[in-house]
């Protein structure tokens, strides 16, 4: 079963991302995303209310259709909807009608507009209103860039439907699984055809695995979840593979990737009153206030721009550190972010650039305000260079505890800058790479030229520089020279010399030239 399941998978995702080729045209791939995706989400939560309906009518002897004919159904019907899914999708409106109006040509861009605002003012003045406004506002529906007239961009999206119509995600009660791993496999097509603006969005399936499984190490059940900078909610996402993750936080910048977070939640089955994804600066504007989070997981953008502003010293996240990371590289304000949301016994795994670990000024008084003051840096692992999308420099994890037990006083360090597989575009972090970082991090021993377990006094003696080099030898010695043999064959050489020039002065002179090499 597993296998098939596996199969029709792979299958779905070559299916939808051929597709996806096809139907775009000279539209950019990453600009696309926002019509392909969001039809996606569109089937599932029409396929959805409709699984929902028929449960609850199954007693009724009604279908949806009929039941909303009925007044003494219809509301309802409405009120047991928004309450339970958090919408409202009217059978008139349902995506196999859509199907059907383009199978008999009378479906235009118009209705489905209708349809998506009939949806969205279902939610409005509800528990569910902040989760759903604005879902599908990057699916621009009267853009030209679909089309210039109203029938052109009608048959784009009609074959949109008749597309995702024609692929079948269902497998049996595995339905969730498959549509939610096919919507995060395109996430991260389009990503990977999208260059830097990748950055904004998508962390690759490797380093997310492996930072989910850092955090999650020891742990069954998590409250509250969250990440600062949360992309389209996918490493987020990923926690629950490992731990039962009740509450999931997010805040992101873009609003593009932002509208992704929440329907990528809403696809995996999350429901609405189990996550707060919000639209904001994360540093500039914390929207969590005094929120704290029991395991926090975060790919901030690498040595991001952010004001600094004086008034920050004040800011209950920095104050206690005496200096603000400085304007040109947020990185470390990102870390002070999560060391403040966590909770007595929280932990941050971060994915961030070789700088923090030993660029001076400010961040050399921070980091030593977090081993030192804090003591909440558990470990340091240097990770292979070209991973990301956009970016081919190598980066780092920092793992951070709250409370570090009997680890109080060593910090690990692990470098794992070769443990990789080349590949295409980019290198790729390997399952048996990470279970090696992962088995290193729980023994907390030394492995020689890949992990030490260094003290705090050794980090004193290095003015609690970090960089990897400093802990974990892997100077590989050049192998030793032969001077004898070198000089021999230089002598041979040389003999080889004199006589080629024997052979060619007679030629010079019989040329009437000067032998240059005399």
């Amino acid at each position: 079963m597993e296998e098939t399941i596996q199969a029709h998978q792979k299958a779905l995702c070559t299916k939808l991302w051929a597709m996806a080729n096809a139907l775009r045209g000279n539209m950019e791939a990453y600009e696309f995303k926002n019509y392909i995706l969001g039809m996606i989400f569109y089937y599932y939560l029409s396929d959805r209310t409709e699984k929902f309906m028929e449960k609850n009518l199954k007693n009724d002897g009604l279908s949806y259709e009929e039941a909303w004919g009925k007044d003494e159904y219809r509301d309802a019907l409405k009120q047991i909807s928004q309450e339970s899914l958090g919408y409202v999708i009217e059978p008139k409106y349902l995506f196999r009608k859509m199907v059907a109006m383009v199978e008999n040509r009378s479906f235009d861009i118009e209705f489905l507009q209708a349809a998506i605002n009939s949806l969205m003012e279902s939610t409005l003045g509800t528990e569910s209103q902040d989760d759903f406004e604005g879902l599908f506002s990057d699916m621009q529906l009267d853009s030209t860039k679909l089309g210039h007239t109203v029938k052109d961009r009608s048959k784009v999206m009609a074959e949109i439907i008749s597309s995702l119509d024609g692929i079948g995600f269902s497998v049996e009660d595995t339905r969730i699984d498959i549509l939610g791993n096919a919507y995060e496999y395109l996430i991260g097509q389009f990503a990977a055809t999208a260059g830097k603006k990748a950055g904004e969005f998508y962390t690759p399936s490797g380093p997310a695995e492996l930072l989910c499984r850092l955090a999650c190490l020891g742990l069954t059940d998590v409250k509250d979840a969250a990440d600062p900078t949360c992309g389209s909610g996918s490493l987020l996402l990923r926690l629950k593979k490992y731990a039962n993750v009740r509450n999931y936080y997010g805040q992101e910048l873009t609003s593009t990737t932002y509208n992704l977070a929440r329907m990528n939640m809403i696809l995996r089955g999350i429901g609405y009153l189990h996550f707060d994804i919000r639209n904001g600066d994360t540093l500039e504007n914390d929207m969590f206030g005094e929120r704290k989070f029991r395991v926090q997981v975060a790919n901030p953008p690498y040595s991001a721009k952010w004001s600094s502003a004086p008034s920050f010293m004040e800011d209950e996240r920095f104050n206690e550190y005496g200096k603000l990371a400085p304007k040109s590289k947020a990185d470390f304000a990102f870390v002070q972010h999560m060391v403040w949301h966590m909770d007595d016994d929280g932990r941050a795994v971060v994915l961030l650039p070789h700088g923090v670990l030993f660029r001076g000024d400010a961040e050399s008084v921070i980091r030593r305000h977090l081993i030192e003051k804090m003591n909440v840096l558990d470990a340091v692992i240097g990770l292979p260079a070209n991973l990301f999308f956009g970016t081919g420099i190598p980066v780092c994890v920092l793992v951070l505890k709250r409370d570090r037990g009997a680890n109080a006083g060593n910090i690990l360090f692990i470098d794992a800058s070769k443990e990789f597989e080349s590949g295409k575009n980019q290198n790729i972090l390997r399952d048996k790479d990470i279970d090696k970082i992962v088995a290193a991090y729980e023994k907390r021993e030394d492995v020689e030229k890949f992990a030490h377990v260094a003290t705090m006094d050794e980090i004193a003696e290095n003015g609690f520089n970090l960089n990897i080099p400093r802990y974990v030898d892997t100077f590989e010695p050049e192998p030793e020279i032969d001077l004898n043999a070198v000089a021999k064959e230089i002598r041979g050489l040389q003999s080889e010399i004199k006589d080629i020039d024997a052979k060619l002065k007679p030629y010079f002179k019989e040329l009437g030239l000067d032998f240059p090499f005399a």
